[in-house]
């Protein structure tokens, strides 16, 4: 059972053939004898052609085989049924040809790969005329075999030829409609699926402009926090005249712009809340969850600067839920900033680990490095090796930033150089104790 609810194209051809062993049977009572008494057509025979073209899993040997003895077995039951003078030996051999009909037929169609051909009615109702003509001739030979003579002339050919037209002509009449209502039931929901993309790209496109504004501020922030850093900073060093107004307009500006950031950070998480609305938000999430937020971020992030970067990770031992905003803050500030230090390709690796009430953490990059010279300088709140387009540099923020809070979760940070210099690897250190939920 559980085999059958993982494949739902299976089940499908399950239902299909319950339903063509009922109605195979009671469709082929509706029959006319126009050679002897033993010959018989009915609708039986276009109504199995129907079912075949239906199975996409289950070989149309097998419903074939089925079929074809359950409607022998069927016709034997109704005469058994119907008959006073009902006898086995006469009925088996008024009915046991019709088995070689159906099983004929499904081996043919199975020969032919017809189920393939669905958009080309043309080719199976021609093909469906040549497979009836034989299997009606396999039943007439069982028959004669038998009987021990031949029950066949040219009339009756042309007859089953005829018969054969007929049928393949009911048979695609009825595939053809139903094929053009699968279709139109695609076009309504593609269709459907068409407005409900475009409700969200829409409502994307309105949030975009809200995080863009929101990045704006962000930078903005950034610069005037680090003026004012370097502001108050040289006040306790040099104790020189700054001027006291201007440090409290500074931080009023700042102050107000984060509260900007702010709501429009509610508004962003409010549209998108509705767009997701089956996503669960938790502060806690499990690691490989993380990391697979982190990777997928920083390949766009790749993307996005042209950089073709492939990314691996590994992850050993148990670990809890860790709090997801201090994850992702600390370990995507590292990887993005291996990622901008690539310059066209190369490779970056996260490995993390537990030891014991420790969770550790590396991440390297093949780069270029850091010069010697600058490895003491890398933690200091300004310093930086970037620059954009234009000239001008990064606030160099984003690793004293993170040195502080992972000092603030009572670890450590620690960078190394790999061979010749060509290899950066960052290891951070963290207490779990203070990255998992409070009991």
């Amino acid at each position: 059972m559980t085999f059958l609810n993982n494949c739902p194209i299976l089940r499908k051809d399950i239902y299909i053939l319950v339903l063509m062993m009922l109605a195979v049977p009671l469709a082929g009572e509706l029959n006319f004898y126009p050679f002897n008494e033993t010959f018989r057509v009915s609708f039986g025979a276009p109504t199995f052609f129907f079912f075949l073209l239906l199975f996409r899993k289950i070989p149309s040997v097998i419903p074939g085989f089925l079929t074809g003895a359950w409607v022998a077995g069927f016709r034997i039951l109704l005469d058994y049924f119907t008959h006073g003078d009902f006898v086995w030996v006469s009925s088996f051999h008024a009915h046991y040809s019709s088995f070689f009909y159906y099983f004929t037929f499904s081996v043919l169609v199975y020969w032919t790969k017809l189920s393939h051909f669905d958009r080309h009615p043309l080719v199976i109702g021609g093909a469906g005329i040549v497979i009836e003509i034989l299997s009606d001739l396999s039943e007439l030979l069982a028959q004669s075999f038998l009987l021990e003579q031949l029950l066949l002339t040219l009339e009756d050919l042309h007859q089953i030829i005829l018969i054969a037209f007929s049928h393949s002509f009911i048979v695609i009449s009825f595939f053809s409609i139903m094929k053009l209502y699968e279709a139109q039931s695609r076009e309504r929901q593609i269709r459907k699926q068409n407005e409900h993309m475009l409700m969200l790209v829409s409502n994307l496109f309105e949030e975009s402009i809200h995080l863009k504004k929101t990045l704006q501020n962000a930078e903005s922030i950034t610069k005037k926090s680090y003026d004012l850093y370097r502001s108050l900073n040289r006040l306790k060093q040099e104790h020189s005249a700054v001027p006291l107004e201007e440090c409290r307009k500074e931080a009023l500006e700042i102050a107000g712009e984060v509260h900007e950031i702010k709501k429009d950070n509610q508004r962003i998480f409010a549209g998108l809340s509705k767009l997701i609305s089956d996503e669960s938000t938790t502060d806690y999430m499990d690691l490989h969850q993380l990391v697979d937020i982190i990777v997928r971020t920083n390949e766009k992030y790749a993307q996005l600067l042209g950089k073709d970067i492939q990314f691996t990770y590994g992850i050993k031992g148990t670990h809890p839920p860790y709090h997801a905003f201090i994850m992702l803050s600390i370990i995507n500030n590292i990887v993005a900033n291996a990622v901008e230090a690539i310059q066209h390709t190369g490779n970056i690796e996260v490995r993390i680990r537990r030891n014991d009430e420790s969770v550790e953490f590396q991440i390297s990059d093949d780069g270029p490095g850091i010069l010697p010279k600058q490895k003491h300088l890398i933690f200091k709140p300004g310093f930086t090796s970037k620059y954009d387009l234009s000239g001008t540099p990064s606030t160099g923020i984003g690793l004293s930033y993170t040195k502080v809070m992972v000092e603030q979760l009572e670890g450590d940070i620690a960078v190394e150089d790999g061979q010749e210099g060509k290899r950066t690897t960052f290891s951070i250190r963290l207490p779990i104790i203070n990255l998992t939920e409070k009991g």
